[in-house]
């Protein structure tokens, strides 16, 4: 049996060639820090993905994970992978001085045979900003579930993404309303997940962009934190942020706009 050269243990490999793989950070620790850093993931993909390498499903760039759904075309996954990480790993070390392995040795992934699979697993990947509380889908700006849903969008959309939609129907608009309904059920299977039950990690590359989709589940303003019938709303909020983030209480004041003696006080608050 071949063996995925990054691997320690023999991988299962997909007779159709197509992987939901997950690539993750060193010790569990942040690798995408800000916005730059994932429009910079994001362009690495598209760089190696240049010239038909692969196909590229999906995609979801997180604080510490990467999501992605690829077929084989001219080149292996190891081999894919392996020029990814590589070449993300060199920006993150240059930008942040430092060295070492940016990610974990072993990438993660399951092979996908059919296409239901491939659906449900399309599905999962985009709803990860959901799971782990940050935003909805919809609002979240580093998958590709924009490519699938934008039919007008101006950037660039993935050849792809046509492939799928015509799995829902030829006519282009009915297969974007049925993806999009399909995208709003729910997953009924265990996918590739992170080993831990590690929650995610508000830092200051990630915070405002926390916030916003806070405020957008909500209905809300920022200014609306500081009125007196959001205060369940406000408190809520300060408490996620406290509990999700190592954040000094000065900076989730800032970043909330709310009074710092206010978080403050809800920091010292036994938990119920």
């Amino acid at each position: 049996m071949k063996v995925d050269k990054m691997s320690r243990h023999p991988r299962e490999y997909s007779k159709a060639g197509v992987y939901h793989v997950m690539l993750r950070g060193n010790e569990r620790k942040n690798i995408i820090i800000d916005h730059y850093d994932k429009e910079k993931f994001i362009n690495t993909i598209f760089k190696v993905k240049k010239n038909n390498v692969f196909k590229l499903y999906a995609y979801c760039i997180m604080s510490n994970h990467v999501h992605l759904i690829i077929k084989e075309e001219k080149e292996q996954i190891s081999d894919i992978m392996k020029k990814i990480a590589v070449s993300y790993a060199y920006y993150f070390n240059c930008k942040y001085k430092r060295v070492g392995h940016v990610f974990q040795d072993r990438f993660k992934s399951e092979a996908i045979e059919n296409e239901a699979y491939l659906l449900s697993v399309i599905r999962y990947v985009h709803n990860n900003p959901e799971k782990a509380e940050i935003c909805r889908k919809e609002t979240y700006s580093w998958s590709s579930y924009h490519n699938y849903v934008e039919i007008s969008a101006k950037k660039a959309i993935l050849p792809e993404v046509k492939e799928i939609l015509e799995l829902f129907s030829d006519d282009k608009i009915k297969g974007v309303q049925e993806f999009i309904h399909f995208s709003n059920e729910k997953d009924k299977k265990n996918f590739l997940e992170l080993d831990e039950k590690k929650k995610l990690e508000v830092n200051e590359g990630n915070v405002k962009e926390y916030i916003n989709g806070y405020l957008k589940l909500k209905n809300l303003r920022k200014e609306d934190l500081n009125k007196k019938e959001y205060k369940r709303q406000r408190e809520d909020l300060i408490k996620q942020l406290i509990r999700k983030s190592s954040l000094s209480k000065r900076r989730i004041a800032f970043f909330s706009g709310t009074n710092r003696e206010i978080v403050r006080k809800m920091s010292v608050e036994p938990s119920p």
